[in-house]
């Protein structure tokens, strides 16, 4: 099973960008399906972006469509989500997730492992 990490969270106004990183260690990183979550205070973890195993297929909740960008880099054993056009909605803790069966899902429970997740403020 894969460990990961996120990094890249940060304060930034609404309208700009950040990366966010998710690093696996362990085996096999490349067989994994990885997934982006957030959660807002009060709120229900939701999902964000999914890219299956080798990069082929991805897909967005609604609200990012066009403004986030999942990708990976599978020699390097990490997950990227590429954020722009940020909005104060999107403030959040941001998670990463493993799927072991290496394919494209919205549901948590799909998912094997999850980093401890990195915090997105977005100011108005």
């Amino acid at each position: 099973q894969v460990q990961l990490v996120e990094s890249g969270g940060g304060l930034v106004q609404a309208g700009g960008s950040l990366r966010l990183s998710c690093v696996a260690s362990g085996r096999s990183f490349s067989n994994y399906g990885m997934g982006w979550f957030r959660q807002a205070p009060g709120k229900e973890r939701e999902f964000v972006a999914a890219l299956n195993w080798n990069g082929g297929t991805a897909y967005y909740t609604d609200s990012v469509k066009g403004r986030f960008t999942i990708s990976r880099d599978n020699a390097k054993n990490t997950v990227y989500l590429q954020m722009g056009s940020l909005k104060p909605e999107d403030t959040a803790v941001y998670y990463c997730a493993a799927d072991r069966w290496g394919g494209v899902s919205t549901t948590p429970n799909q998912y094997d492992a999850w980093g401890q997740g990195t915090q997105v403020t977005v100011s108005s």
